[in-house]
């Protein structure tokens, strides 16, 4: 004030702020897949965003971040780290940190964070929770039922149906759903995950399996502004067709081919506000991305899954079309004012690839060097982001399933797919594989 003297009205003092921001921000980002390095580089972009840290990264986001190995399980370590380094905020990207609690405990230390609380996070931490929430407010799902043992499972698989559809209660990293043709896949399915291959199972879910398309909707919210963050198609299989097992993701394109007003409202009226008025009753206010995985019939939505982050590799497609400053709209919403920020998107169509590690989702190799991935040149629409990669003396090597996205915008569908494959026949990597037929539903019908 005594600097600024008599033009230290309001306006004045919000540029002051900004230019605080400006030149203090620094970013941390917790992850290391495609959906952070994506994040990363969008931030990247920004004027206000100096330094970036990411815990820990990848190959990738070592080149225009700092990566952190430390341990995400220890929260105290990861707080010290924080105050040391001055970070301003933290952006969560993978949902483990934010069922665990992550963001309550950094809150509680005064530390602005980006994510949903532990309650909000239950809508993906546990898919009964989620089940329990669309029975009570009438949010169209499929019919359920939930199994404490295998006698239980067994049992009810003798006198239903098939095909339906077996899933794991807690956090599978998308691999913990099973849809089964027979009893015989169903059991199978039934033993693993009582068996602890995704963790320890006190129950499960078992669902009618319903027959449409479905589409990935995306929303932002600051806890009391709820924003739509554009629609995606994500394709889960590991084959061509839509075949073979589930996967954390093939490749995705945005916008959906199904979306249209009236739609868009039926999700809006049916699903998505009654689930915010159900995490009222807990106290809860939404903030952070929620994605809801819908299955459209008929040009009637229903809720397959919640998750409580951007999805992977949906985000990876849909961040290149923002035209926005994300910086500023995260920050909006950790500071409670998404209202008055506006989200601007390219009108481009974006659709993105994963190269994969033979053998995925099952079993692969790592620590295979990926060579001319540094001769690619991407043009002004293309991106590579990394997700299983790690840089060792100045090379890099894969170290997981789902290794680089390949990103391309173009007015068409059918150039976004031409545009990703040519640059993965570039790379020419002999360990990895990807899905030729992304978007083929709206490309090739």
């Amino acid at each position: 004030l005594k600097l600024f003297g008599k033009y230290s009205n309001l306006a004045n003092l919000f540029f002051i702020y900004k230019l605080y921001i400006y030149i203090y921000m620094i970013i941390g980002i917790i992850g290391s897949g495609g959906r952070e390095h994506s994040i990363c580089s969008s931030l990247n972009k920004s004027k206000i965003v100096k330094k970036i840290f990411c815990f820990p990264g990848n190959a990738g986001t070592e080149n225009i971040a700092t990566n952190i190995k430390i341990n995400l399980n220890n929260f105290d370590e990861l707080k010290n780290f924080i105050f040391k380094e001055k970070i301003k905020m933290i952006i969560v990207g993978p949902e483990k940190p934010l069922v665990d609690g992550i963001v309550n405990f950094l809150e509680k230390n005064n530390i602005k964070v980006f994510g949903p609380n532990k309650i909000a996070s239950q809508l993906e931490g546990s898919k009964i929770f989620t089940k329990k929430l669309c029975e009570k407010y009438k949010i169209p799902t499929a019919k359920f039922g939930i199994f404490k043992n295998f006698k239980e499972a067994n049992d009810y698989l003798k006198k239903t149906k098939f095909p339906l559809v077996v899933k794991a209660d807690g956090l599978a990293s998308g691999k913990g759903v099973y849809i089964c043709e027979n009893r015989n896949q169903a059991i199978t399915a039934v033993e693993e995950i009582f068996k602890g291959k995704f963790g320890v199972a006190k129950n499960i879910l078992i669902e009618e399996f319903l027959q449409g398309e479905e589409m990935s909707y995306f929303l932002i919210s600051d806890g009391k502004t709820i924003k739509k963050f554009q629609t995606a198609q994500d394709h889960k299989r590991v084959l061509e067709g839509d075949k073979g097992k589930n996967t954390g993701g093939m490749g995705a394109y945005s916008p959906s081919r199904l979306l249209n007003n009236e739609l868009d409202k039926k999700i809006m009226t049916k699903i998505i506000n009654p689930t915010i008025k159900g995490l009222q009753e807990f106290d809860c206010n939404y903030k952070g991305f929620l994605y809801a995985g819908l299955m459209i019939i008929d040009n009637e939505p229903y809720l397959i899954e919640y998750n409580v982050r951007m999805g992977d590799p949906e985000c990876q497609t849909i961040l290149p079309r923002l035209k926005s400053d994300l910086f500023d709209i995260i920050n909006s919403c950790c500071s409670g004012n998404l209202s008055n920020t506006k989200i601007e998107w390219h009108k481009e169509k974006s659709l993105c690839m994963v190269l994969c590690s033979k053998g995925y989702p099952d079993n692969y190799e790592n620590n295979i060097l990926i060579e001319n991935i540094d001769q690619i040149n991407l043009g002004k629409n293309d991106y590579c982001y990394h997700a299983g990669t790690i840089k060792k003396e100045s090379k890099i090597y894969s170290c997981g399933g789902r290794v680089l996205n390949f990103v391309s915008l173009s007015n068409e569908f059918k150039g976004c797919r031409k545009n990703s494959i040519s640059l993965i026949h570039k790379l020419n990597w002999p360990n990895g594989f990807y899905r030729k037929d992304i978007g083929y539903k709206v490309i090739d019908q």
